[in-house]
């Protein structure tokens, strides 16, 4: 059994076999209708979702499977106090797969330790989004038709974005990849990242403003300031319109250059950029359905010329428990998970103690 809850999870090659199912499915969706006949996909939204959690429906009845789940935690046993331990447990019993976000960091780790099934992050708080970057990389692949020898610009919000995190991972494997890293001081991608990349000798540079380096890229990818991740609503007040792009900021840019967003979008990109076609956006979002489709088809053993195979990823299980310490990652599934044990790998590079579950240095 195989769970996705980081792009890490995948290896290069399983990657680049999704993304030939997922081109197979566009082009001949006659041969898929019938795939997942009888397969029973869940759909666990604890936190509200329009595009992630609609293409993962529509994905699973274009293959012709069935769907149940709910898309509001107020709607579902939580709101009585159940655990995800337990919602996964009851819940892995109906269904087939189960694609789950949560606002809480690392809530997908104890689901897959307490399921029968597959288990898919469909975002996990500002931690991990697998399957967006999986989007991501569809696109990019149907729009330049490469992964190697790109320029990639993210903008926005950095530390807290998700898809962001979960791209540079997938892309940082490519040759030739460089990044241009855009966001307010406030918002800059976590230091643990940038350390990262360095180590791995993956150009990177970190700066505040987007036109001057706009004419560099090959890919911008915007993101939204995201209002949910804040705890203070004056800091959000004071952030959130720090990029917005317009058709003006676009005249220094390569004509074939690629404009990327995750969706939704609040004011960063300003609906007249719809009409210019670098802007591959709503591309971006139709794309997603087909990748779910490929993804669903490749945990469940159903793709062709695939197997399940052992999940190479990241471990799963604890490394060490120490005495006293504590996770300080207010937004990590340790601070609401009933009997949940404060668990940390060990850093074999720095010796610093992580969180298990959502990679915060321990306290």
């Amino acid at each position: 059994m195989r769970h996705l809850l980081s792009i890490l999870d995948l290896t290069v090659e399983e990657i680049d076999s999704m993304i030939s199912t997922a081109q197979d499915i566009l082009d001949h969706p006659e041969r898929y209708r019938e795939a997942c006949r009888d397969k029973i996909l869940a759909t666990l939204f604890f936190e509200p979702s329009t595009r992630t959690r609609l293409s993962f429906e529509s994905a699973m009845l274009g293959l012709g499977g069935r769907v149940l789940g709910f898309s509001d935690a107020s709607s579902s046993s939580t709101r009585k106090g159940e655990s995800v331990a337990d919602t996964i447990s009851v819940v892995s019993g109906y269904a087939d797969i189960i694609a789950m976000r949560h606002p809480k960091e690392g809530a997908p780790l104890v689901a897959s330790q307490h399921t029968r099934v597959p288990v898919i992050n469909a975002g996990d708080g500002g931690h991990h989004h697998p399957t967006q970057t999986l989007t991501d990389l569809l696109t990019i692949r149907r729009e330049t038709g490469r992964f190697e020898d790109l320029t990639i610009g993210l903008c926005g919000d950095l530390k807290f974005g998700r898809t962001v995190h979960s791209l540079i991972e997938a892309m940082s494997r490519y040759r030739g990849v460089r990044f241009v890293l855009i966001s307010p001081r406030e918002l800059a991608l976590p230091p643990l990242m940038v350390e990262e990349l360095a180590e791995q000798g993956i150009p990177c540079t970190q700066c505040q403003s987007l036109e001057e380096q706009m004419g560099a890229l090959d890919i911008l990818y915007m993101t939204r300031i995201q209002r949910e991740r804040f705890s203070s609503e004056e800091e959000y007040q004071r952030l959130k319109d720090s990029y917005i792009l317009t058709p003006d900021k676009l005249a220094g840019a390569k004509e074939g250059m690629m404009i990327l967003h995750p969706l939704p979008r609040v004011n960063e990109i300003d609906p007249r950029v719809d009409d210019d076609p670098r802007a591959a956006y709503f591309r971006q979002a139709y794309y997603g359905r087909y990748i779910r489709m490929a993804l669903i088809l490749h945990l469940l053993g159903q793709a062709e010329g695939t197997a399940v195979t052992p999940d190479k990823g990241r471990p799963r299980y604890p490394q060490n428990q120490l005495p006293g310490a504590v996770c300080g990652n207010p937004h990590c599934i340790t601070t609401i998970e009933q009997g949940l044990e404060q668990r940390f790998l060990r850093d074999g590079k720095t010796g610093e103690y992580r969180c298990l579950y959502c990679e915060s240095k321990a306290e």
